[in-house]
């Protein structure tokens, strides 16, 4: 184990330097509770910590009455943030750090076909919650309370201990209000999880040409905090 260098302040400003807009770190005991096969142990055994970062979706794109410009910012989005995370690999490993990447989205093993259910390796939404980056909506999205739920969320694992921040504890949704429950067209939301099956149909849908889009945002928009304090 390297990276005497290495601290939680310095690694953070690294990240946003790199094109972050959010950075927070949570212990590997802070995962304890974690499924079976998706702790950051079972992904890398020397994992002392969790770095999880995000950058913010353009608002924009929630605009238009067309799903492809929605569809485009989120996938740059994507690859700019799996981007940042290799590129925080190799500054850290020049340190002498150990680092593991996890993608932001796709690819991911566990799938049910039965019921058009995946998970990823590790779960960023709840890393997120765990690193103090935001908290749960009724809607499954992670919430941060400058930009809302329009980020995007990657991670990286590495071999020393660093100082966690602390977890987010401000509300977003108020217990009588379901908006996106009810927005949703494909009735995928209960208010703890989503129906991936049915919430497929739209968010994942295969245009004849092979193109892959999301035709449907709305449990995004319908939030009352879509856009966090930097919208209001």
């Amino acid at each position: 184990m390297g990276g005497d260098s290495m601290n939680s302040k310095t690694i953070k400003n690294i990240t946003l330097k790199l094109g972050a807009d959010l950075c927070g770190i949570a212990s590997v005991e802070r995962f304890q509770d974690a499924p079976s096969g998706f702790n950051p142990l079972d992904i890398y055994s020397n994992c002392k910590s969790v770095i999880v970062f995000a950058k913010r979706v353009p608002a924009g794109s929630l605009l238009t009455e067309n799903c492809v410009p929605y569809t485009h910012v989120n996938n740059i989005v994507t690859q700019e943030v799996d981007i940042i995370g290799v590129e925080l690999c190799l500054v850290l490993e020049d340190s002498g750090v150990e680092t593991v990447p996890i993608p932001s989205d796709d690819p991911s093993e566990y799938w049910e076909i039965e019921n058009q259910y995946a998970k990823g390796i590790l779960s960023l939404r709840h890393a997120g919650y765990l690193a103090g980056l935001g908290v749960m909506g009724k809607n499954t999205l992670l919430i941060n309370e400058k930009y809302g739920n329009m980020i995007q969320i990657g991670a990286i694992l590495v071999d020393i201990k660093l100082e966690s921040d602390p977890i987010a504890d401000f509300t977003v949704c108020m217990e009588n209000c379901s908006l996106c429950i009810d927005k949703c067209p494909q009735k995928a939301l209960n208010g703890e999880k989503v129906n991936q099956k049915n919430c497929r149909i739209l968010s994942s849908f295969v245009t004849e040409r092979g193109f892959v889009l999301k035709k449907c945002n709305l449990c995004r928009i319908a939030c009352p905090n879509v856009l966090g304090s930097n919208g209001k």
